[in-house]
């Protein structure tokens, strides 16, 4: 697979800037014509990988989240979101539908399986006291595939 095309941005980790990551992905991804679908699920994957970033990763401070978004020749698309917060210490179970960290309740604890649910394939790398990388990705159907 060659890179046909890579976008790169930097955001802190506030909540208000979750949808202006989100729509920049989308935004960069639309050279592709993905149906409202394709580009709704990635913009729900998106959306779930900043706000860990943000609520888990960097939790009462500020920092940086790194976006990079990577068109290949195939129309595989991957979308990688990093951030140098406190890390996750056991991924196995982060990635278990409804658990959270939040002791306040107010998360549901979907975030990666939400992920997972709409796109191809998620990798997740942590290191306790570094930070996390996720890394999703996903076929972008070309429109004479849907005539098939």
């Amino acid at each position: 697979m060659k890179i046909v095309n890579t976008m790169k941005m930097t955001l802190l980790s506030k909540s208000v800037n979750e949808g202006f990551g989100r729509v920049a992905v989308a935004g960069f991804l639309n050279q592709l014509d993905p149906t409202i679908e394709e580009i709704s699920d990635i913009k729900t994957a998106v959306s779930e990988a900043i706000t860990n970033c943000v609520v888990h990763g960097y939790r009462d401070t500020v920092g940086n989240i790194y976006i990079t978004v990577s068109i290949y020749d195939n129309n595989r698309i991957t979308v990688t979101i990093k951030d140098r917060g406190v890390g996750i210490p056991d991924i196995e179970k982060a990635m278990e539908p409804m658990f959270t960290t939040d002791k306040a309740g107010e998360r549901a604890g979907l975030g990666f399986a939400v992920m997972m649910a709409f796109t191809d394939k998620v990798r997740v790398r942590s290191v306790v006291g570094k930070g996390t990388t996720v890394t999703f990705s996903k076929i972008i159907r070309q429109k004479d595939d849907y005539e098939k």
